[in-house]
């Protein structure tokens, strides 16, 4: 219209006797969502503000570099992100370790470099990492042997005893007899990667939960997985076609403006120049969003989502005119770096080398310049990979995530709402609800799962079969 006005919104209902559901947000839980309600016989719509789908897990072009926007992986326990990539038909995409073998580099010590290895053997747990433990160099004998008693504690922890949360895992391990070297060390190391937060910002049910499902429930269970390929090629590509064939309709630049309900018991999505009715909708958006759409009574308290905090995740990027790295990934000790992973094959790059730095709970350093984040991690960097040193730096840029996760601060898990809402028909889902994980792909998955699953119930559809095949594997 050449007045610039806005065309008034056009209704669009179900036709014939199929049930519909709109899915808002198309990260990985919307994703999931959307698919499984396709699967049962659903007319879905899946909407997406921004212009791609995949959420905080996504790729972007940077020259003639396809870059993640940060490193993500998976555990061989994620059965439910297994059992998405497997539906997009990214498995082979996306691999996994043969067995658990992380390179722990410690630069702390005046002597230099020293070099150790978490690694499983084939025994059952948890003397599957007996041996590991028994030569890990950068803890003392003592240590270790506190480490071994501490770890048994904590499998014998209740993940159904909601006390759990309301306590830190810092105040916990060093109840337990765990220096500060060994939280440093190794409680640390696994958790503020998997959790985004140190112990002692940590819920100790949220922990527990991490380090008993991960280390302490099957000899395999952490292993790990990582994207050989951009991100956008899985969560973006492969699941825009996953979508598509399942007869998705899919709308990216798409952002909803409100979600009311109807008198005849079902919903009205608007989204500029557009008004969809349909049966069920579900919110797959992040917590503070959710909040502004939910309608007046479908959360006792929806105030609650407004104290589910955030945590902020920081990637470095250097790009080094040769090969300087030849291992894929490594963590490290006794420096700001935490985890290194070697992204040149995925980015595309020609020639030289690709490292991204992984740098979760970056309070510290997520709004520094440029400048100032270079003059730190480089020499970090030269510390660490003896390689650098005379490398020549062709790219150095950073990627910030400033709510890249949900906090998981004690007394989180009694503000995490379940998929089911006051509203008949309205679901949520994301990473943030009550999944039972901290902020993980995993969990995305998760609560996409069920939110469909508490959709499916109420709209009278049967559960797809081969959705739930990851609680088998489970």
């Amino acid at each position: 219209m050449s007045d610039g006005a806005r065309p008034a919104p056009r209704p669009r209902t179900p036709q014939g006797a199929a049930r519909s559901a709109v899915v808002i947000g198309g990260g990985l839980a919307g994703i999931t969502a959307a698919l499984a309600l396709a699967d049962a016989g659903v007319r879905v719509t899946l909407l997406e503000g921004r212009p791609r789908l995949g959420g905080l897990a996504f790729s972007f072009q940077r020259g003639e570099l396809t870059v993640d926007n940060g490193q993500h992986v998976y555990l061989r326990c994620c059965t439910a992100y297994r059992w998405f990539l497997d539906r997009i038909e990214g498995t082979a995409l996306a691999p996994l370790q043969d067995r658990l073998d992380v390179p722990v580099v410690d630069v702390a010590k005046p002597e230099g470099r020293r070099l150790g290895r978490l690694r499983r053997d084939p025994l059952p747990v948890p003397l599957h990492l007996g041996r590991s433990l028994a030569a890990y160099p950068h803890l003392s004998l003592a240590e270790r042997a506190a480490v071994g008693r501490a770890a048994l504690a904590l499998k014998g922890l209740d993940l159904a005893d909601p006390a759990l949360d309301t306590q830190d895992f810092g105040s916990w391990l060093a109840d337990h007899g765990q220096s500060a070297r060994a939280v440093e060390a190794l409680w640390d190391l696994v958790g503020v990667a998997t959790l985004n937060a140190v112990a002692g910002d940590t819920s100790l049910g949220l922990a527990a939960m991490v380090f008993k499902t991960g280390l302490l429930s099957d000899p395999g269970a952490a292993d790990i997985g990582w994207a050989h390929v951009p991100l956008g090629e899985l969560h973006d590509r492969l699941a825009r076609r996953a979508l598509d064939s399942a007869g998705v309709r899919t709308e990216v630049r798409s952002r909803v403006t409100s979600v009311s309900a109807m008198e005849n018991g079902g919903w009205g999505v608007e989204v500029p120049g557009e008004r969809i009715e349909t049966d069920a909708v579900v919110l797959a958006v992040p917590q503070r969003e959710a909040y502004e759409l939910l309608p007046p009574g479908a959360l006792d308290a929806p105030e609650r989502l407004l104290g589910i905090g955030t945590a902020p995740i920081l990637n470095v990027h250097v790009v080094y005119d040769r090969k300087v790295l030849a291992r894929p990934f490594f963590a490290a000790l006794g420096t700001p770096v935490q985890w290194v992973f070697d992204r040149t094959r995925a980015s595309g790059l020609r020639s030289g080398q690709y490292l991204a730095l992984s740098q979760s709970a970056a309070q510290d350093d997520i709004d520094l310049p440029v400048a100032r984040l270079r003059a730190r991690y480089v020499p970090e960097l030269e510390r660490l990979i003896p390689g650098t040193r005379g490398a020549v730096i062709e790219d150095f840029f950073v990627t910030r995530e400033r709510t890249a996760t949900f906090a998981p601060t004690p007394g989180v898990g009694r503000l995490r709402p379940g998929a089911r809402t006051k509203a008949p028909g309205l679901y949520l889902a994301g990473a943030w609800t009550a999944t039972g994980w901290p902020a993980t792909m995993e969990s995305a998955v998760r609560s996409g799962v069920s939110a469909a699953d508490a959709a499916l119930r109420a709209l009278g559809r049967p559960r797809p079969s081969r959705l739930f095949a990851f609680e088998e594997a489970a």
